[in-house]
């Protein structure tokens, strides 16, 4: 078993190590200096932009997640944050070019930078790695089953985004915390 788990986690190392800085660094900026920042992701890289959404709100960051109830209009000064690691999904496409009618930016995550959706997109973050465009026959390099590589270099991709942003906006530990929700 320890074998299984020594190869995803080399695999993720892998992959987060190829991560470009200046497209990492961009990232940074482009949720530093948003009014607001709506987020959307489908399946399991749903769940990780929602994990970056709760994040973004420990910061102190007016941070939503589309389809939830209490999620604002979007407009000027403002980003949508997407993931599409197989290079696009019609809602993904779909919900970029409605930011981009309402005048704010857009940042995509992915895999695959030459999808339709990058073309779409203000700002690419690439994250080179398995996902289910690229999960079969030779084109199968992961232990990780499907898109299960991208997914997990999402989780500390976004977890060290964080960390960049916390220091970025100056906002301390203890604030993130007081940040937290106590209805748990």
């Amino acid at each position: 078993m320890s074998l299984l788990f020594g190869q995803a986690l080399d695999e993720i190392r892998r992959c987060l190590d190829q991560v470009d800085a200046a497209q990492f660094a961009g990232a940074v900026e482009a949720i530093a200096s948003a009014r607001r920042i709506a987020l959307y992701g489908v399946g399991r890289e749903g769940l990780q932009i929602k994990g970056l959404a709760m994040r973004l709100y420990h910061l102190g960051l007016q941070a939503a997640v589309v389809g939830d109830m209490t999620t604002p209009p979007v407009g000027e000064g403002d980003l949508l944050v997407v993931s599409a690691g197989p290079g696009d999904f019609s809602t993904v496409s779909a919900l970029m070019g409605e930011a981009r009618r309402a005048g704010a930016r857009t940042l995509l995550v992915t895999a695959e930078p030459t999808g339709a959706a990058a073309r779409l997109a203000d700002s690419v973050l690439v994250v080179p790695a398995q996902t289910m465009a690229r999960d079969q026959g030779d084109a199968a390099t992961s232990v990780l089953p499907m898109g299960s590589l991208y997914e997990g270099a999402l989780y500390v991709l976004f977890e060290v985004l964080i960390l960049a942003l916390r220091d970025r906006l100056a906002v301390t530990p203890a604030a993130m915390r007081a940040n937290h929700t106590n209805l748990e």
